[in-house]
């Protein structure tokens, strides 16, 4: 099933599937993604966190749901691979400034 993501939300998907830089590309330059209990400020820091994500397992992520939701956009994504309890469906919840992510918030 496929679903229509905003501009800068569909491009997070795309280059998720790719490296830390594709990643850091779509945030705004003082973005913050807050991700299993911590906190990554900037583009250095979401760039490592996704290196880091990517190095200790790999996995695909396929949106099926989106909403705007008190001024956040929440999509809710199956996510599978080689980690604990997979499959699992997480809320990614992005604040967009113009065509970047400036806030992202992943729970389960």
């Amino acid at each position: 099933m496929s679903i229509e993501l905003p501009k800068p939300i569909d491009a997070y998907f795309a280059a998720d599937r790719n490296d830390g830089d594709a990643v850091a590309g779509c945030f705004t330059e003082n973005a913050v993604v807050k991700d299993e209990d911590h906190m990554y400020e900037g583009l250095a820091a979401i760039r490592q966190w996704k290196t880091d994500s990517s190095l200790k397992y790999t996995y695909t992520s396929v949106p099926f749901a989106c909403e705007d939701k008190d001024g956040r956009v929440m999509v809710t994504s199956r996510v599978s691979g080689d980690f604990p309890g997979s499959p699992v469906d997480l809320r990614y919840f992005f604040i967009l400034e113009g065509d970047k992510i400036a806030s992202l918030e992943i729970l389960p």
